[in-house]
């Protein structure tokens, strides 16, 4: 009989879905308390997910899911990193 892998679920901050890990991207707070775009998924901290969608980061900008996730207030840039990385326009 053959295993199946359990695959990771994570809630977008913007659409509240459960979807699979992989197909999210990470937003980390490290312990000094800056927040900051994870593509790796890798980086030290408490990791936040949105969906890899241009819709999701309006959401999360208008309705503040980075400072009710984590309960500090966001930098205006974190906004503005996530969009452009969704976007496709990197710096």
């Amino acid at each position: 009989m053959a295993k199946t892998k359990k695959i990771p679920m994570r809630m977008c901050l913007g659409c509240r879905e459960m979807k699979p890990k992989r197909e999210l991207i990470r937003i980390v707070m490290n312990k000094d308390g800056q927040i900051s775009l994870d593509t790796t998924g890798k980086l030290p901290g408490r990791g936040a997910y949105i969906c890899n969608s241009p819709e999701c980061a309006a959401k999360l900008r208008k309705n503040h899911g980075i400072e009710k996730n984590y309960g500090c207030k966001a930098d205006e840039q974190i906004y503005i990193d996530i969009e452009r990385a969704l976007t496709g326009n990197e710096k």
